[in-house]
């Protein structure tokens, strides 16, 4: 993994958009895996920005969203669906129909998260996988628990994910328990990943993530199976990384050098 440690959130936003705008601009059509939630907003926003005054276009790129909620239609004011498209992919040139999510309403949801599952595959993979990490550890939805090895599948939310997702609903009771997420190993497909996160709630889910075990206890810890993870952080949500100074020589030497760092 690459460790980037940033002052705060409109760096990190930066260094996400930097890596973005590398693949967009060098990979030609490209598969963008895209993720809803508030920890890659400002990412999302710096992106628009280049959009409309550096003249980054997206135009041959197309999408697949992390997940979903059971229950929500396309157009419910909470759905994912809805969210990527109000915060992202309807303020730059990518086409709408290529911007592609789970059917929270599908009627067999184990089917429509086979059916997603294939999907990805058949467009060739994910080239770049953007993704957040929840209090807990979990990526996209899976929960502790998880198997490492996991597809797209319904997932049960824990009461943690449920509360840390109230804010965004009129009550508790209002958020739905079950989602449609991609797996573990359907994430660890990505040929690239790179993962925000800011705040200090998150800082212990960063540390067991970079520096513990592999473990399902903490799901994100299954990216360090991954060949090419980088991993952008503020001071807060980086504040129990042992080896946060090892990680800042390693990015100074890096740009000294020229390199691309990798620990």
């Amino acid at each position: 993994m690459e460790v980037i440690i940033v002052a705060d959130a409109a760096e990190g936003a930066r260094e996400v958009a930097d890596v973005f705008e590398r693949v967009v601009r060098d990979a030609g059509p490209v598969v963008l895996g895209l993720a809803t939630g508030s920890s890659p907003i400002a990412a999302y926003q710096e992106l628009i920005r280049r959009h409309r005054e550096e003249g980054l276009s997206f135009a041959d790129a197309r999408a697949f969203l992390l997940d979903e909620y059971v229950g929500l239609p396309a157009g419910h004011e909470q759905s994912y669906h809805r969210f990527i498209r109000e915060n992202f992919t309807s303020h730059i040139d990518m086409d709408d129909a290529l911007v592609l999510s789970p059917d929270g309403g599908a009627a067999d949801p184990a089917a429509e998260a086979a059916r997603y599952d294939r999907s990805i595959g058949e467009a060739g993979g994910v080239d770049l996988q953007i993704l957040g990490i929840g209090s807990n550890g979990h990526i996209a939805f899976n929960e502790p628990g998880s198997s490492l090895a996991s597809r797209t599948r319904p997932v049960v939310l824990t009461e943690s994910t449920i509360a840390d997702n109230a804010r965004f609903f009129a009550s508790r009771e209002d958020v739905p328990q079950l989602a449609l997420s991609q797996g573990l190993g359907t994430v660890r497909e990505a040929r690239e990943i790179v993962l925000t996160a800011t705040g200090e709630n998150k800082a212990r889910a960063i540390a067991q993530m970079v520096e513990g075990p592999v473990s399902a206890r903490w799901p994100g810890s299954a990216l360090q199976l991954h060949p090419k993870v980088t991993v952008v952080v503020d001071e807060a949500a980086g504040s129990e990384l042992e080896l946060a100074d090892y990680y800042r020589h390693v990015r100074r030497v890096a740009t000294e050098q020229s390199l691309t760092p990798r620990s």
